[in-house]
């Protein structure tokens, strides 16, 4: 019966939005477009959602009193420029980021930190915007949600108020905005307000979808992608796709000539850190594909670069100004100090009257070239100076003559367009094509348009080639094109499947116009965790793969490098908001299915030790054998070593984990120190195995391991001689370790590698094969000898001592056995007889002797 209840209730929901959609909105919340950030909402984006136009909503003017009281509470949330780090206070940083914090003190518990109050005009402000609330004002109701959801203007956090808040909203108008929000606490369970429902969630996505918001839209097309909460379909995440990709270029066109220009802002926080488990353990900084990420800061660079401007270099100045041009994340763009290096470089090589002057450096006329380029392009799109497109004319001609790409490009804009110049198709093409040459790829985009609408067979051939080309520097517009040319099936097959991969990549790369990166990242490095991970949550619920990766790292339980115990070291105290094993694990799957390595690896541990799931070792075990495919982690390879070794999820095989072991140090070299450990104790335990006969399958050193062999071989060599010589004879201590110790280059040994030391193959110095014969193989070869000898110790010792203890049960047996029938033996002339051999005892209960029938080596020693 509930059932029923429960879907009646749903189409309800359904009807009134549908309703209230048919109503004129005119809520600029409602756009999520428009939204900046979430932490600071003004008049001008809180424009109420009038039924009627000119007629305000019950409750309108409260709200502009409450939001005056919050005018007050303003301030930068915080500041983007980077803040210049010294080395010795980087040093300082470091050491006190390594060094563990005593616990003095118990740990405090969460209920002991104290709610800010609200007080002073926050108190006012809220009180204004609750009566206008019980009037049923969409603006009011909107500013309480985001308030008690993000936390604006420090207030306290209130899920479950932000929900009521969220959903009177929805029932009310059908607002999108507050229908996205609903769909993002059904999927997400965050705060606790709700149970997590991905039926519901995406219910209320497409809810909002349909009503034009494009985050829901991108959310919806992730949905139907990757089959969360329905099961996978490429038409309608295309159809959804689509939607948000011919809003993204439209917003990239109204930008001046040239379109939009944005810094981008995603990136995985992880990977400033050396990846997910760190530098050098981590597949993105380890390994094939890995990125090293420099130890210089930018304000060092910049600095250095300054320093040799200075000094009159060129490159360096152009270098900065192009720098101080694009802006980074963490440095806003600054067009005036672009300017001035540009025009600094520009003015040492064309002199008074635009000649080049008589004595120039080399490739001054090249950076020359592109400064000229740079200052058209400001010139033309108004940045940094007012738009004047004589001007940039000007440089483009200086530029185009010395064949600038960029130079050329802009010319042809002005030709093409008529910007300031009478239109020019031809002149335009020509141009176009001399940039494109150069692989300038806004050229080619141009170019291939130009092509496209001519419409012939040969024309949109040539047009899908130069899209293709543009496409490999991530172009959006060329994105655009391809995406609708295998949508459309124009000038080659129909694809749905390449479709959506150019259309995905397009609406996901229009940052400011779809996402909140910005405002997330300025969360994160401010140090307000809880806020970064709301921001970055719904970034990833719209299938950004950075975004879910950081949502995964903010959560992830432990991001410890050295497994101090706790007692030791005091963790930091997270707040409720920030335990949530069970989204961090979501979140690395979805990581993981859109390629991230280091997100598959994090997964199989959660699965392997419990975290955020049941235990399942064998969804641990296919974790990290997908990670390994293809040679890809060597954490995944080690790991999968440490299972063989000790039979967790696989087969208990020493030989599979050395293999294992192996490629984890072929992969990544960093790894020298664990790999040498673990491969030690696994020899010690591998030995032990084939000493005791124990079921467990040995190493066995494979021929083309010649490092291994050339290593370890000679000590593994003597150490079969010991217990199979030829002589078979009982040695005593001191023999034994004489043996043992004596003659590392018997014939065996030469034998043995004269296949794969050829002298006529390897002269002295050349690239061979070679033997480290440095102190860090001799220090190894005397640590296994040292191990090994005191094996061979107590393989003696105890097999003489086991041998006493036979014998002499052997005879109280004897001799209980004729008390009890009564014999005494008669006095006899003592005869000489054959030593009675000790019945052998099932495997595993003594060691045999070495040299007797019982004694056997397998496979050529240990170790092999």
């Amino acid at each position: 019966m509930r059932k029923y209840i429960f879907w009646l209730f749903l189409l309800l929901q359904a009807v009134a939005f549908s309703y209230a959609e048919a109503q004129t909105d005119q809520h600029v919340l409602s756009d999520d477009a428009s939204r900046g950030t979430n932490d600071h909402v003004f008049p001008a984006d809180v424009a109420s959602a009038q039924p009627t136009a000119g007629v305000r909503e019950p409750g309108a003017d409260l709200v502009d009193s409450a939001m005056t009281e919050l005018r007050k509470l303003y301030q930068p949330l915080h500041s983007k420029a980077r803040r210049h780090q010294g080395v010795i206070t980087a040093l300082l940083n470091l050491a006190a980021k390594a060094v563990p914090t005593l616990r003095l003190t118990a740990p405090p518990t969460e209920t002991s930190t104290p709610k800010p109050a609200v007080s002073g005009p926050l108190l006012h402000a809220t009180k204004l915007l609750e009566e206008s609330a019980s009037k049923n004002n969409s603006d009011a109701l909107y500013i309480l949600a985001e308030m008690n959801f993000y936390g604006n203007y420090s207030y306290p956090r209130n899920f479950k108020a932000s929900f009521d808040y969220y959903h009177r909203l929805a029932l009310l108008n059908g607002n999108s905005s507050a229908l996205y929000m609903l769909g993002l606490m059904y999927s997400t369970g965050i705060g606790g307000a709700v149970e997590e429902d991905q039926a519901r969630a995406l219910l209320y996505y497409t809810f909002a979808a349909n009503r034009g918001h494009t985050r829901a839209e991108m959310s919806v097309a992730y949905r139907h992608h990757a089959g969360i909460g329905t099961p996978k379909s490429c038409e309608p995440a295309v159809k959804y796709y689509k939607r948000v990709a011919d809003k993204a270029i439209a917003w990239y066109r109204s930008g001046p000539p040239g379109g939009m220009g944005w810094i981008p802002e995603a990136y995985r926080i992880s990977d400033e850190a050396g990846g997910a488990y760190g530098e050098g353990a981590s597949y993105v900084s380890s390994g094939p594909g890995a990125t090293k990420s420099d130890a210089s800061s930018l304000e060092d660079i910049i600095e250095y670069l300054n320093v040799l401007s200075d000094k009159g270099d060129f490159k360096a100045s152009f270098n900065l100004g192009r720098i101080f041009y694009q802006g980074q994340r963490g440095l806003d763009k600054d067009y005036a100090q672009a300017r001035k290096y540009f025009m600094d470089i520009a003015q040492k090589y064309w002199v008074k009257g635009g000649r080049p002057g008589q004595t120039l450096k080399p490739e001054l006329d090249k950076n020359a070239a592109k400064s000229a380029g740079y200052l058209g392009r400001m010139y033309l799109r108004g940045e940094g100076v007012a738009q004047d497109f004589n001007r940039a004319k000007f440089w483009f001609e200086r530029g185009e003559k010395l064949r600038d790409a960029q130079s050329q490009f802009g010319l042809a804009l002005l030709y093409r367009y008529g910007y300031g110049v009478d239109i020019d198709l031809p002149k335009a093409t020509s141009l176009l094509k001399a940039a494109a040459d150069q692989n300038y790829h806004h050229a080619q985009v141009q170019l291939g348009a130009l092509y496209l609408d001519q419409g012939t067979v040969e024309d949109i051939a040539a047009a899908s080639h130069n899209f293709e080309l543009a496409s490999r520097w991530a172009n959006i517009e060329s994105y655009y094109y391809l995406a609708e040319l295998y949508n459309l099936g124009v000038g080659r097959e129909k694809s749905c499947n390449s479709a959506l991969r150019y259309y995905k990549s397009l609406s996901e790369q229009a940052e400011p116009f779809v996402s909140s990166w910005a405002e997330a990242n300025l969360a994160y490095e401010g140090g307000d965790l809880e806020l970064a991970l709301l921001q970055y949550l719904g970034a990833a619920e719209q299938g950004y793969e950075h975004a879910q990766n950081n949502v995964a790292y903010i959560l992830d339980p432990d991001q410890s490098r050295l497994p101090i115990p706790d007692w030791l070291y005091r963790r930091p105290d997270k707040s409720s908001l920030l335990k949530n094993t069970r989204l961090a694990l979501i979140e690395w799957t979805r990581s993981a299915r859109q390629g991230n390595i280091d997100a598959l690896v994090k997964m199989g541990d959660y699965y392997l030790y419990g975290i955020g799931a049941d235990a399942d070792v064998n969804k641990a075990v296919q974790c990290y054998q997908g990670a390994s495919e293809y040679m890809q982690s060597a954490q995944a390879m080690y790991n999968l070593g440490w299972m063989h070794e000790n039979g967790v999820g696989l087969e208990q095989d020493y030989h599979l984990a050395k293999r294992h072991y192996d490629s984890a140090l072929a992969i990544n070299t960093e790894a020298y120190l664990p790999v040498t450990l673990s491969l030690l104790k696994l020899r010690a335990r591998s030995a032990w195995n084939t000493i005791t006969r124990g079921r467990i399958n040995s190493i066995q050193d494979e021929p083309g391991s010649l490092l291994s062999l050339q290593r370890y071989g000679f000590f593994f060599h003597s150490f079969f001689l010991i217990f199979n010589s030829v002589e078979k004879k009982e040695w005593s201590l001191k023999e034994w370790i004489k043996n043992f110790l004596q003659d590392e280059g018997g014939p065996y040994f030469d034998d043995y590698y004269d296949e794969y030391l050829d002298e006529e193959n390897h002269m002295p110095g050349g690239d061979g094969a070679t033997v480290d014969e440095g102190d860090d193989d001799l220090l190894e070869s005397a640590a296994i000898i040292g191990l090994m000898a005191a094996l061979a110790f107590l393989v003696m010792y105890r097999n003489q001592r086991q041998q006493r203890l036979d014998e002499a049960r052997r005879r109280q047996e004897e001799e209980e056995a004729r008390r009890q029938r009564g014999i005494v033996d008669p006095p006899q002339q003592p005869v000489q007889q054959q030593p009675q051999q000790p019945e052998p005892l099932p495997p595993q209960q003594h060691f045999p002797q070495p040299g007797g029938p019982e004694w056997a080596v397998g496979g050529g020693g240990i170790g092999h």
